[in-house]
């Protein structure tokens, strides 16, 4: 199996608060924010397996602090760990009130991605390899959080076989 180093799938994005992108708050849509997760995630995980990824799962995305229109958007993903077929990959949100230059993390976000190939069958991915502080702790405790996702999944696969599949006006 082949490697990659965790730099090697990292992406950036910047991004600037307009009127459209806010709620009735002056704070950005969290929506919004995720869909900008989403995209730059699937990008470093393309990256890694260099076939078409797909998101298996938003993992998680906790908002830390409100974004603001005097605020830009920074976003930085890379992978942290793979398996076998899928990655997890880690973005995390910077904002920087652009009138004071003050920075702090706003959001941090997990997602796993699957590679797949023409037939749309998932596909090995190289193996990632940590290098600085941060992918390490990362790395490490990736083992953890793919427990957390495959427990919530189990429960959701229960729940859905309670959920009610009629439309309400039916």
């Amino acid at each position: 199996m082949s490697k990659m180093y965790a730099k090697e799938t990292r992406c950036f994005k910047i991004l600037r608060v307009f009127p459209t992108d806010v709620n009735n708050h002056e704070t950005l849509f969290g929506g919004k924010l995720m869909s900008d997760i989403d995209n730059i995630a699937s990008i470093s995980a393309t990256k890694l397996c260099r076939v078409t990824a797909v998101t298996a799962s938003t993992d998680s995305v906790d908002f830390l602090q409100p974004i603001r229109p005097t605020d830009a958007v920074a976003l930085e993903s890379y992978v942290t760990r793979t398996g076998t077929t899928s990655m997890e990959v880690f973005v995390k949100v910077i904002k920087e009130d652009l009138l004071s230059g003050e920075r702090k993390i706003a959001a941090t976000s997990f997602l796993t991605f699957v590679g797949l190939d023409e037939q749309n069958k998932p596909v090995p991915v190289p193996e990632i390899v940590p290098e600085s502080e941060e992918e390490k702790v990362l790395y490490e405790t990736a083992e953890y959080r793919k427990q957390l996702r495959k427990s919530r999944r189990e429960e959701s696969k229960k729940f859905a076989d309670h959920l009610v599949k009629s439309y309400p006006w039916e």
